[in-house]
């Protein structure tokens, strides 16, 4: 059974149709089916030829735009907004459309087909098919730009962080990388189905709508853009906080082995008075402890000052 099944006519009045046919008295009729639906494979091997029928059950897809016959065959790719579930993990959905019917499948929610069908049943319906693409491609590429400024802003503030040398690596930074790769994955093929959706002669698009949709591409190759450089943006402050990590240990090791060589001669002498055999300088003397111990701290001076005067200190 479909999740919804409307018939729209030019005026976007939206009625439930009472018949089972593929298409209806109205402008087109839009079906909308789930992938996981058991039914769907029979429906599709009834109402529709095998190659449009075939993408509409494919398990996993990539974003494509091939003209079929009188109709178009698409996959598309949007923000996951379903709760619990990562944004980068982008929903699919794939579409069939032709000048009576729009037939759309998906994998999981898809929240601007839900958009869709509420303005069906307000009566508010894309009023043909084209109408209805460039709805839902307005949809999926605004909640696209929405997430990448978030990664924008986030990106600036890490940079931000910078300024202090003292700051940690942000642990969210691996994830925010990965959520760019995951992004780009999805919009660089979206970006080249969508270029040639708006370029190609069909009767289904009319010349407007070729404008309009050349604009929703042209949106797609900006996010694709930005999420390249902020790809960059990421690895630059990953790699910014690798170099102050390093440099903070070649710190941190270079006055250890200052310190170190300051005391490896108190080390040398400490060692050498404290073997316990006969013939041993001072043990019948009371001074000898203090003046061993004013003979160390001379010693740690002079070896202090040699290290300043070369400029290790």
């Amino acid at each position: 059974m479909p999740l919804c099944v409307f018939d729209i006519s030019h005026d976007g009045t939206a009625t439930v149709p009472t018949d089972s046919n593929l298409t209806g008295k109205a402008a087109y009729r839009w079906w909308h089916f789930d992938l996981a639906d058991p039914d769907l494979a029979d429906w599709t091997a009834i109402h529709l030829a095998a190659i449009p029928a075939g993408a509409l059950l494919q398990a996993e897809t990539r974003p494509r735009c091939d003209p079929y016959e009188d109709g178009l065959i698409l996959n598309l790719r949007g923000i996951n907004l379903n709760e619990g579930q990562p944004a980068e993990q982008m929903v699919s959905v794939r579409i069939w459309v032709s000048a009576a019917v729009v037939v759309t499948v998906r994998v999981r929610r898809v929240f601007a087909l839900e958009d869709i069908r509420v303005q069906a049943q307000e009566n508010a319906a894309p009023p043909a098919p084209a109408a209805f693409l460039h709805t839902l491609i307005t949809k999926l590429t605004t909640r696209v730009q929405d997430e990448v400024m978030k990664i924008a802003a986030q990106t600036d503030f890490y940079e931000q962080d910078l300024e202090d040398r003292t700051t940690p690596t942000p642990k969210d930074l691996p994830a925010a990388r990965r959520s760019v790769i995951k992004l780009r994955r999805y919009l660089a093929p979206q970006q080249t189905a969508l270029n040639r959706l708006s370029q190609m002669e069909t009767p289904l698009i009319p010349q407007a709508g070729g404008m309009a949709l050349r604009e929703l591409a042209n949106r797609t190759t900006l996010a694709v853009e930005e999420l390249t450089a902020l790809g960059e943006r990421i690895i630059s402050v990953q790699d910014e906080h690798d170099q102050m990590i390093a440099q903070r240990q070649a710190n941190h090791g270079y006055r250890l082995s200052l310190a170190a060589g300051i005391f490896l001669p108190l080390g040398f002498l400490t060692g050498l008075f404290g073997v316990n055999v006969a013939g041993m300088p001072g043990t019948q003397n009371p001074w000898a402890f203090a003046i061993l111990s004013a003979a160390m701290v001379v010693i740690a001076l002079v070896v202090w000052i040699g290290l300043k005067r070369a400029r290790w200190l």
